[in-house]
């Protein structure tokens, strides 16, 4: 079906006498993210059809907006009109208000008026009224004029000798006079009242939906020629941005929420939302402002010091901050020979309970936060990729990722990148004993590393005592360090093309 408007013109029509004029709104945009740490699935934020206005609306996060503008207001009551707004604007936080004569201009009513035109809308106004549809192509073209009386499932007309035509296909449609009421794109609408007439300041404010923003952190290891368990590392951060709200904010001020905020059921007020935030400083680029971190409430809000355009239906990518180099790092192996066990509430009898050996011995890649270091900045929560440079070709090569959660400075980062291949452990039960009279039960394990490397390996050993909450080591042949109530390590090095054995026994009581 083609459908072909030759006379009608869309207009947004103006509901009052006076409409105010408003001119260049000065834009800040504060983002939200509800997005978990790690990539975004595309499929969020990837347009498949329908309505261009409502992508947005099950991307992880959500804006508020704020448009300083000046508008020209007659004393007495009149109506003002926003058309270019988000679509998926939340109605029951819109705010307007005047700067310049707070006291003497009040808003009596505010709509958000969305029913935009399309085809079905538009000939819906024409329904009791005289159009002309034209029908096939060519020599079978004809041209049938009558009252249209509906639209429901084809087009239904009454031809001036009262006969009925109902029409299921169309080439073109002549209509009438344009009816009033018609929007082409979503509408705030005030019905305000001034005391003063001339140009006012004024503040407008909303949230909406549709947009979202998560960290990308790229990590380049440069391993010691020596020793390649120490290193440094150059760490990039970006921000990746998406605006599916049905609007673009041109040349805007832009600032980014960084934390975990509540969200009660039901919407919050502006003047909520904008205590949730919090302030530090990032070192900025000498020729671009970056990102500037501030520190308010308990989370962190990140201001780009320049404006930027956020285009509807599209992905921006901002540096957060610039790259630090020679960052000490360390490159960790821990073995956890038996990951899947878990604690007892009441004794775990069951003999072959941890008998599995898990072989994999995990790669991680540890670094602290701190000023000293290079950093020493909050990092918000993202996805961490991890290269290396090769030195045949000089490319990097990727050797893992790991997602980072929301990070305070001065803190130590664990990113665990894979798992080793010529690093690999052996865990097994040697001797067991219940005695449940006595209440004690006795264990001994033993694991077995094995390093084909041509280089020593350092590799922690973590245990978990699941078996029962009073436990002790009677007899171990590696010192070992209680991390908390429950959990082991030991810390050996294993010969470069070696082994290493570890035994201990456990006994507990209840």
């Amino acid at each position: 079906m083609t459908v072909k408007f030759l006379q009608a013109t869309v207009v947004a029509v103006a509901l009052s006498l006076s409409v105010p004029v408003s001119v260049q709104a000065d834009t800040s945009i504060t983002i939200y993210s509800r997005a978990q740490p790690g990539a975004v699935n595309p499929d969020l934020y990837r347009p498949t059809g329908g309505s261009g206005y409502f992508y947005g609306q099950s991307l992880p996060g959500y804006a508020i907006v704020r448009d300083d503008r000046k508008i020209e207001l007659p004393r007495g009551r009149s109506e003002f009109q926003l058309t270019d707004v988000a679509a998926l604007i939340d109605p029951t936080t819109v705010s307007f208000g005047s700067l310049t004569d707070p006291d003497g201009t009040r808003v009596v009513e505010q709509d958000f008026r969305f029913d935009l035109v399309g085809t079905a809308k538009l000939l819906s106004k024409y329904i009791d009224q005289t159009i002309t549809v034209t029908q096939g192509r060519g020599a079978d073209q004809r041209q049938i004029s009558g009252t249209l009386l509906s639209i429901d499932g084809g087009m239904v007309l009454q031809r001036e000798d009262g006969s009925v035509e109902i029409l299921t296909s169309w080439e073109h449609v002549r209509l009438g006079a344009l009816p009033g009421g018609l929007l082409t794109r979503p509408t705030l609408v005030w019905d305000v009242t001034a005391r003063r007439a001339g140009t006012h300041d004024t503040r407008i404010s909303y949230e909406t939906k549709g947009m979202t923003w998560w960290a990308d952190y790229n990590l380049v290891w440069q391993p010691s020629k020596r020793n390649d368990n120490v290193g440094t590392l150059s760490v990039g951060a970006w921000v990746s941005l998406v605006n599916q709200s049905g609007t673009s904010f041109p040349a805007s001020r832009l600032k980014l929420i960084a934390g975990d905020v509540q969200r009660a059921p039901s919407a919050q007020s502006n003047a909520y939302l904008r205590r949730q935030v919090q302030e530090m400083a990032f070192a900025e680029a000498a020729d671009v402002a970056g990102f500037e971190e501030k520190s308010f409430f308990e989370f962190h809000l990140y201001t780009l010091g320049r404006t930027t355009d956020l285009p509807n239906n599209a992905t921006k990518q901002i540096e957060l901050f610039p790259q630090a180099d020679a960052v000490p790092a360390i490159k960790r192996l821990i073995y956890n020979g038996f990951p899947q066990g878990r604690y007892a509430s009441y004794g775990n009898y069951d003999r072959n309970f941890g008998a599995q050996s898990n072989p994999k011995v995990d790669v991680y890649l540890e670094f602290d936060n701190r000023e000293k270091g290079g950093l020493g900045v909050p990092l918000p929560a993202g996805r961490v990729r991890v290269s290396q440079l090769d030195s045949a070709d000089d490319s990097l090569e990727f050797i893992g990722e790991d997602v980072l959660d929301h990070t305070a400075k001065n803190q130590t980062i664990r990113l665990r990148l894979g798992s080793a291949f010529d690093v690999v452990g052996e865990r097994k039960q040697t001797d067991f004993l219940s005695d449940r009279s006595r209440r004690l039960l006795e264990e001994t394990i033993e694991i077995t590393l094995t390093n084909r490397k041509d280089q020593a390996q350092a590799v922690t050993i973590a245990e978990s005592l699941y078996r029962y909450a009073n436990w002790e080591i009677v007899d171990t042949n590696v010192p070992f360090t209680k991390i908390d109530s429950r959990t082991l390590h030991f810390d050996v090095d294993v010969p470069a093309d070696g082994k290493r054995i570890l035994t201990f026994k456990v006994r507990y009581t209840w």
